[in-house]
């Protein structure tokens, strides 16, 4: 006589359906190349924590291969970040000091070495980014502490200091104000000609502006020119 089969709740399938999920972070990668992108997801796919949005939609961390940090890689991050409302991750194989603010003012909330890309340093880079903290390389993070130090003494006897106009931007606008194409204020700074491209342009942006003439008058009503 065979015995009776055990009670529903202790079979193999009524256990697995009673174990919650763990949470899991939506993650869309973006890189310049197939095998960039391809080798990303390759790492990325054996963390249960990840969950890897192949197709288009939203995605609560976009993750970016960048080779070079170009006005066309800065427009991605942009998008990424404030289009689809994603936090960023950066993996790239330089950011030159110049940049670095630059990247940040985009919203990235971590940077990843391309040599340091291993699966469990991207993951870890996701899930700080997730919950809105930061994560840069311990070089990157000296050169931005030592940047924004020298901006908030450089604009100390500016309305608001840092976290209105920086020293740069001022210098810019008032170049702009002043008649000054992209060409001239660059060689009059000697910055390049998409830095100041980038300066406008974050701007415009942070202060929701419409155009130069428009950064012009909001730092004339202001008092920062």
């Amino acid at each position: 006589m065979s015995s009776p089969p055990p009670p529903a709740s202790s079979t193999p399938s009524a256990l697995a359906t009673a174990v919650p999920k763990p949470n899991r972070v939506r993650v869309a990668v973006t890189a310049p190349d197939p095998i960039s992108r391809e080798g990303v997801l390759s790492q990325l796919r054996r963390h249960p924590e990840v969950d890897l949005n192949l197709e288009s939609g939203p995605a609560a961390v976009a993750l970016l291969v960048e080779d070079t940090l170009d006005e066309a890689a800065l427009t991605r991050l942009r998008r990424a970040v404030r289009s689809d409302g994603a936090r960023a991750v950066l993996v790239a194989g330089t950011v030159r000091e110049h940049e670095l603010l630059d990247v940040i003012e985009c919203g990235v909330g971590a940077i990843v070495w391309r040599r340091e890309a291993t699966a469990r340093r991207l993951v870890q880079a996701v899930l700080t980014t997730a919950e809105g903290g930061g994560d840069l390389p311990a070089d990157l993070l000296g050169q931005l502490i030592g940047q924004v130090g020298r901006l908030n003494r450089g604009s100390t006897d500016l309305p608001g200091g840092f976290l209105s106009f920086t020293k740069r931007e001022v210098d810019v606008v008032r170049l702009v104000a002043e008649g000054f194409d992209t060409a001239e204020i660059a060689l009059k700074l000697s910055y390049s000609e998409r830095t100041v491209k980038n300066v406008m342009h974050g701007l415009t942006t942070r202060l929701h502006l419409r155009n130069r003439a428009h950064v012009v008058a909001h730092a004339l009503r202001e008092g920062y020119i």
